[in-house]
């Protein structure tokens, strides 16, 4: 099996600072994703109405959310290559263009085949965007500025989110069901115009010119970017970090606090607001630490995956009914996964050249989102056969958590090794690292185990 050496880290093509021409095609992006979030996460609070709306239990309740992020989870590669290819630009439209005809479809489903048609539309058109935007960001911004402007897209996001929590709820209360989702995706659809004149996908304007697809080129670049230790090292720090709090805010929270912990549904859609407010605090704070101490990354991680197997502990061992006293700081603590993720794409982006970032960010993007499909699925089933014993359903949580940190684990040391051997060659590396005995034997690790 072939060795993949290290790949030295490719610096955007910008230097100094970024332009404001530059923040402003950010900024016009970064909306896209907020509306991305925002639909993704409405089921978050309109689970229990859409049990209603199409008469189903726990398990088909949990397939919109596994079909929509499953969809999501299988599209991110071929998105990477995608954005690669036609540039940012085209894809957030065409993203645009699918999240409005989502839930458009959403508005007017009234069954469960065409609810799920809708949630897999709106999972496609959802796929398509973080990595664009992510791409435009390694393109317009120096590379020190790349996780602190990830970071601030990932707050905006956040903010789509909030909508998707309270205001939603009361919208759902209110005008109803379709009046609601109709807005939301004329709306949506709309934007895709405003991307199209305002978003240029280098600070030249220049384009990628598309020619005809070579399969096997394509899949020479999914190969090449998957066997980076860098890469792959990413794709488990996603895994394991940002799946627990998707859970929760994409299906089963609200469910957990109404139906297994008895509090009404506004206090349950307010708990959730934890999760939002915790991201957009800590994804600036760790974008920007982890731009000024890239040492930091891995540590960071660690101490996250720590507190969060403390957190669930405590959460599903807790006799009776859980006090907000704890709810809060719990959930507090929980919505720094989103702000940990990120640092998997800081990893694919050093380790791998511009022209293949896309690619790269598409498979580490695919970890968390596999976690998730995963986690969502098994808790509805468990549900299901324990008559909604929530304590034990969410154990799925636990368990893909142990199984991820392993995973994380054997690539770190794997990537330590390639690191230390391209500084040993004195090539050009994102973080200095000193040998260990954790590291020895200190050799090119065949990375197919």
């Amino acid at each position: 099996m072939q060795e993949e050496s290290f790949v030295p880290p490719q610096q955007a093509p910008v230097t100094g600072k970024a332009s404001r021409q530059s923040w402003l095609i950010w900024f016009t992006a970064a909306l896209v994703y907020l509306l991305s979030v925002f639909h993704r996460t409405s089921f978050g609070v309109a689970g229990m109405e859409a049990a209603d709306r199409f008469g189903v239990g726990a398990a088909a309740l949990s397939t919109f959310t596994v079909l929509q992020v499953g969809v999501y989870a299988a599209m991110q590669i071929p998105t990477g290559v995608l954005v690669d290819r036609f540039g940012p630009r085209r894809i957030l439209s065409a993203a645009l263009v699918f999240l409005g005809l989502g839930q458009v479809l959403v508005a007017v489903a009234d069954t469960y085949a065409l609810g799920l048609i809708a949630r897999g539309v709106l999972g496609f058109g959802d796929a398509l965007t973080f990595v664009s935007v992510l791409r435009l960001i390694a393109a317009h911004f120096p590379g020190r500025q790349y996780a602190v402007v990830t970071s601030f897209t990932t707050a905006i996001g956040f903010l789509g989110n909030l909508a998707a929590t309270v205001p939603l709820t009361l919208l759902l209360a209110g005008p109803g069901w379709t009046p609601t989702f109709l807005a939301a995706g004329l709306l949506t659809a709309v934007y895709a115009a405003v991307v199209a004149g305002r978003v240029r996908d280098t600070p030249s304007g220049a384009t990628p010119k598309a020619g005809p697809v070579d399969v096997r080129t394509l899949a020479a670049q999914v190969r090449t970017a998957w066997r980076v230790p860098g890469t792959r090292l990413g794709f488990w720090v996603h895994f394991a970090t940002m799946f627990a709090p998707n859970v929760l805010t994409l299906l089963w929270g609200v469910p957990f606090l109404v139906q297994g912990q008895g509090r009404p549904a506004a206090t349950a859609s307010a708990l959730l607001t934890v999760f939002v407010f915790g991201s957009m605090i800590g994804g600036p704070l760790v974008g920007s630490l982890i731009a000024a101490r890239p040492g930091t990354r891995m540590p960071l991680v660690l101490g996250y995956l720590a507190g969060a197997t403390l957190v669930w502990a405590t959460l599903l061992s807790w006799p009776g009914q859980i006090p907000v006293g704890v709810l809060v700081p719990a959930f507090a603590f929980l919505s720094l996964g989103g702000p940990a993720s990120m640092i998997g794409f800081a990893l694919a982006r050093d380790y791998n050249p511009l022209s293949r970032v896309g690619t790269a960010t598409g498979v580490v993007n695919v970890g968390g989102f596999v976690a998730t499909t995963l986690t969502a699925l098994v808790v509805g089933v468990l549900l299901q056969l324990t008559g909604g014993q929530f304590r034990i359903a969410l154990l799925a949580v636990v368990v893909v958590l142990a199984f991820g940190v392993v995973r994380m684990l054997v690539w770190w040391r794997r990537a330590r090794v390639e690191l230390f051997a391209a500084q040993e060659r004195g090539e050009q590396v994102p973080v200095q690292v000193r040998r260990h005995v954790w590291d020895a034997p200190a050799r090119k690790v065949p990375v197919a185990a």
